[in-house]
C-alpha cells in the first residue's frame, strides 16, 4: 500500500515539475506531450494490472494445485485485474488517433490549441491513475480464488466482488472519452 502512493506522489510531483518543460507551444510539442499522455496512461495502468494479475494468479496457482477442476472458474477472476490495462491502451489510442500520430488527420488545429497536448497528458494520467484500482481488484480475486477453493458455488459472487474495483476505472475511463469529444480529439 505505501509502494502505490509512493508512486502516486513521485507521479504527481513529476507532472507538476515538468509543466513548464510540457508547456510548449508548437505543434511538435503538442504532439510529444500527447505521446506522454499516452505513455502515462499505459504505463501507470500496465503496471498496476501486473500487479493484480500477480496477486490473483500466486492464489489461482495454489488452489489449482490442489484441485485443478476449478481452473476455468479461477480463470476468469485471475485475469479481471487485466482490463485496466486495456483502459490504457484504449486511451493512448484514442489519444494517438486524434492527434493524427496514427497516420490519418488530426482532428485538431494544434496551432489553434496549442494547449490540447496538455490536456493529453492529464487524460492519460486520469486513466492511469484510476488504473491503479487493478491492485485492489488484484487482492479481492485472491481473496475470492480461495473462497472458490473452498467452496467453488461462490465463484459467481466472487466475480461480482472482484468487479466492483473496476469501477473507477470505468469511471477514468469515461471521463478521459468525455474530455476527448469535448476537446475535439475524437
Amino acid at each position: 500500500m505505501k509502494a502505490k502512493w509512493r508512486i502516486l506522489v513521485v507521479g504527481a510531483m513529476l507532472l507538476v515539475l515538468m509543466q513548464p518543460v510540457m508547456a510548449g507551444n508548437s505543434e511538435e510539442d503538442a504532439k510529444l506531450n500527447i505521446i506522454m499522455g499516452c505513455l502515462i496512461a499505459v504505463a501507470i495502468a500496465g503496471i498496476a494490472s501486473a500487479i493484480g494479475l500477480t496477486l490473483a494468479g500466486t492464489s489461482a496457482v495454489a488452489v489449482t494445485a490442489e484441485k485443478p477442476e476449478l481452473f476455468g472458474r479461477l480463470l476468469v477472476l485471475q485475469v479481471l485485474p487485466m482490463t485496466q490495462s486495456v483502459y490504457g491502451l484504449l486511451t493512448a489510442i484514442l489519444l494517438m488517433m486524434g492527434a493524427g500520430l496514427l497516420g490519418g488527420a488530426a482532428k485538431i488545429d494544434f496551432a489553434a490549441q496549442p494547449w490540447i497536448g496538455m490536456a493529453a497528458i492529464w487524460i492519460g494520467t486520469i486513466v492511469g491513475l484510476t488504473g491503479l484500482s487493478a491492485i485492489n481488484q488484484g487482492m479481492v480475486a485472491s481473496a475470492s480464488i480461495a473462497s472458490v477453493g473452498r467452496n467453488p458455488e461462490v465463484a459467481a459472487r466472487g466475480i461480482i466482488f472482484t468487479v466492483m474495483p473496476e469501477t473507477i476505472a470505468i469511471f477514468g475511463l469515461l471521463v478521459a472519452i468525455l474530455l476527448m469529444t469535448g476537446l475535439g480529439l475524437l
